[in-house]
C-alpha cells in the first residue's frame, strides 16, 4: 500500500512557551478568559506568564500558565482545546515535573464554586482542598465586571476555591 501525504502525529509534545509563542497564544487565552484572569484579588495577563504548551499533530491541544511566588506555584490558567483527551493531565504532571526542578514546594489553583469538573479534574490528581473564600468573586468583578453572575450547571458564581498539591513530599 502506498501513502501520500503527511502522515498525521498524534504525538503529544509539551514545551516551554516562548516568546515566538505569544501572539498566537494571546489570542487563544483573550478567546477563553479574555485579557485579565483576577484570582484572591490579583490581576493576572496570562498571556504575558510563563507557561507550558502542548502541541499535537503541529497545532495546538492545551496551555497552562502559571505564577511563583516563593515556594508556591499558582496555576493561573488551563486550557484543552478538546477536553477529556488527557491534555489537561499531561499539562498539570509537566508543571508538577517542572515545580519539583525549580525546588517550588506546592501548586496552588484556584476556581470557583460553579466549576464542578474543575474540582473533580483537580482532586483526582492530588490536590487537596485547602480553603473556601466566600464571596471572593464579587470582589473580583469589581475588578472585571464581565465575570459572569452565573457559571457552570446554571450556578451562581460567588466564591473562590483553593486547592493544593504539596510536592515536598512527592506529590
Amino acid at each position: 500500500m502506498c501513502h501520500r501525504g503527511r502522515v498525521a502525529d498524534n504525538t503529544l509534545r509539551i514545551k516551554p512557551v516562548v516568546n515566538a509563542d505569544r501572539p498566537a497564544l494571546g489570542r487563544f487565552i483573550a478567546s477563553r478568559w479574555g485579557l485579565t484572569v483576577i484570582v484572591h484579588g490579583t490581576v493576572f495577563r496570562p498571556a504575558e506568564l510563563p507557561g507550558l504548551v502542548a502541541v499535537r499533530d503541529g497545532r495546538l491541544a492545551g496551555l497552562l500558565t502559571y505564577d511563583i511566588d516563593g515556594d508556591s506555584l499558582e496555576i493561573v490558567t488551563l486550557d484543552a482545546v478538546t477536553p477529556n483527551g488527557g491534555v489537561g493531565s499531561a499539562l498539570v504532571t509537566a508543571i508538577a515535573d517542572e515545580a519539583r526542578r525549580r525546588q517550588v514546594r506546592r501548586l496552588i489553583v484556584i476556581t470557583t464554586n460553579d466549576n464542578l469538573d474543575a474540582l473533580r479534574f483537580y482532586q483526582r490528581r492530588e490536590f487537596r482542598l485547602a480553603a473556601v473564600r466566600p464571596g471572593a468573586v464579587e470582589e473580583s468583578r469589581r475588578l472585571k465586571p464581565q465575570i459572569n453572575e452565573i457559571g457552570c450547571y446554571d450556578i451562581p458564581i460567588r466564591d473562590e476555591i483553593e486547592l493544593v498539591r504539596d510536592l515536598a513530599y512527592g506529590g
